[in-house]
C-alpha cells in the first residue's frame, strides 16, 4: 500500500484536524493588522445554511470575522422555516451575470427573506437590486426573463410578507444576544449583517433590522438596492446611527445598480451613514480600472470589501492570483494606511476538478495571510 499523501489530502487533513485545536485557540485571521473574514453563508453555496453550520465551516477555516446574512439569525430566532430562504450563488462564471446573488441557477430556490421569500416572487429590476428566483423557473427567467406573477402568486408573496413582517415585530431580541454569545464564545465576530431585500420593508421592519445588527454585535447593515432607495434607508442610518455598505456590481450603465463610483457618491451625498461595500472584484470587471483610486478616495466611507478574483472587460471569477484583480494590492494598503474594515472572502469561482469547496476556501484564506506577511 503507498503511504504517498497528495498535497489536495494534505489540506483535508489539516481541515479535518482543526476542531480539535480550536478547542485550545480560538480563530484569528487578523493578519498583519487586517481583519480578513467571510460572506456567509453565501460563500459555501449551500453546504452551510444554518448558524451552527456556519460557524463550525468557519472556525475550521480560522476565520474570526463574518459578513453574515439575516436568514440564519432569523432562523435561531424562531421564524417560520417556511419563510426563510437563502440566495443562491451559481460559482464559477458571473454570479447570474454580475447581478445579485439571488441571480442565477442554484441549487436552491433562492429567495429575499421579508419579500415573500416562501413563494419565491422575483423583484428588483437592475442589477444593484436583491434578486429572487421563483421555485420551477427555468435558469434563463432566473437570470432576468421573468415571467409575470399571476394573481394567486402576487396573492402568496403579499401573503408570506405579511406573515413574515408580524413575526419580526413580536420577536424577542434576547435570541439575537444568545446567538451573539455563540459566536463570539467561538472567536468569530459579526462585524456585518447582510440584509436582502430591505428596501422592501415597512419602516416597522427596518427599524427592527437594525435593531437585530446592533444586537448581534455588528458595526453596518449591507444591502443590494437600487440607487434611488439609498435616501430612505440613509435616514434609518442616521436614526440608528448605524453605517449601510451598498453592494456594487458590474453594471456600469445604470446609476440604480451600483457599478460606477458616481453611484455611490450620489448615495453618500444624502445620508453620512450611506456607505460602500467594495466588491473589488466587480469592480474591474465593470470598470476596467482598479478600485484601488476609488478605495483610497472614501476609505473612510467604506464599511467592508468582498475579495475575489475576476477578469478584466466582464471577465469570469477565476481562482485567485489567475485573474486582473489586485487582491494584494489592496490588502498592502489596508496594511499600510491601516485601515479599520474588513477584508472580506466571497467564494464566487469553480471548484477545480479534484478539490473541493471547503480547500479552495482554505486557498483564499492563505492568500490574504501570505499577501499580509
Amino acid at each position: 500500500m503507498s503511504l504517498t499523501i497528495t498535497r489536495r489530502e494534505l489540506g483535508k487533513m489539516a481541515l479535518a484536524a482543526l476542531p480539535a485545536s480550536r478547542l485550545l485557540a480560538k480563530p484569528n485571521s487578523k493578519f498583519g493588522g487586517v481583519q480578513i473574514g467571510i460572506n456567509a453563508p453565501y460563500s459555501f453555496h449551500g453546504a452551510y445554511n444554518s448558524g451552527d453550520e456556519c460557524l463550525d465551516a468557519i472556525v475550521k477555516l480560522n476565520l474570526s470575522s463574518v459578513e453574515l446574512r439575516a436568514q440564519p439569525i432569523e432562523q435561531f430566532m424562531g421564524a417560520p422555516a417556511n419563510l426563510v430562504a437563502y440566495p443562491a450563488v451559481r460559482a464559477g462564471g458571473r454570479a447570474g451575470g454580475g447581478q445579485g446573488p439571488g441571480a442565477g441557477g442554484g441549487a436552491q430556490a433562492a429567495t429575499a427573506a421579508g419579500d415573500g421569500a416562501a413563494v419565491g416572487a422575483a423583484r428588483g429590476a437592475t442589477q444593484g437590486a436583491a434578486r429572487g428566483v421563483t421555485p420551477g423557473t427555468t435558469p434563463a427567467a432566473a437570470r432576468g426573463g421573468r415571467a409575470p406573477l399571476t394573481p394567486e402568486q402576487q396573492a402568496a408573496r403579499k401573503a408570506a410578507a405579511d406573515e413574515l413582517r408580524t413575526w419580526r415585530l413580536a420577536a424577542s431580541m434576547d435570541t439575537v444576544k444568545a446567538f451573539r454569545k455563540k459566536y463570539e464564545d467561538a472567536g468569530v465576530k459579526i462585524e456585518i449583517v447582510k440584509v436582502d431585500a430591505i428596501d422592501t420593508f415597512s419602516d416597522e421592519e427596518i427599524d427592527y433590522m437594525f435593531g437585530l445588527a446592533r444586537t448581534a454585535g455588528a458595526n453596518a447593515i449591507s444591502c443590494e438596492i437600487p440607487l434611488s432607495h439609498t435616501k430612505r434607508l440613509g435616514a434609518f442610518g442616521e436614526k440608528h446611527k448605524m453605517m449601510i455598505g451598498y453592494h456594487g456590481h458590474t453594471d456600469i450603465t445604470s446609476p440604480e445598480a451600483f457599478g460606477r463610483p458616481e453611484s455611490w457618491e450620489t448615495a453618500m451625498s444624502y445620508s453620512k451613514y450611506n456607505g460602500i461595500n467594495l466588491d473589488i472584484g466587480h469592480f474591474i470587471a465593470g470598470n476596467s480600472a482598479s478600485p484601488i483610486p476609488f478605495l483610497q478616495k472614501y476609505h473612510d466611507r467604506v464599511t467592508h470589501i468582498h475579495l475575489k478574483d475576476r477578469k478584466l472587460n466582464n471577465g469570469p471569477n477565476v481562482p485567485w492570483g489567475t485573474g486582473d484583480t489586485p487582491i494584494k494590492e489592496t490588502l498592502k494598503l489596508m496594511q499600510k494606511d491601516k485601515y479599520r474594515f474588513p477584508g472580506v472572502i466571497e467564494m464566487e469561482y469553480t471548484v477545480p476538478a479534484g478539490s473541493d469547496l471547503m480547500t479552495e476556501m482554505a486557498k483564499c484564506v492563505e492568500f490574504c495571510k501570505n499577501a499580509l506577511a
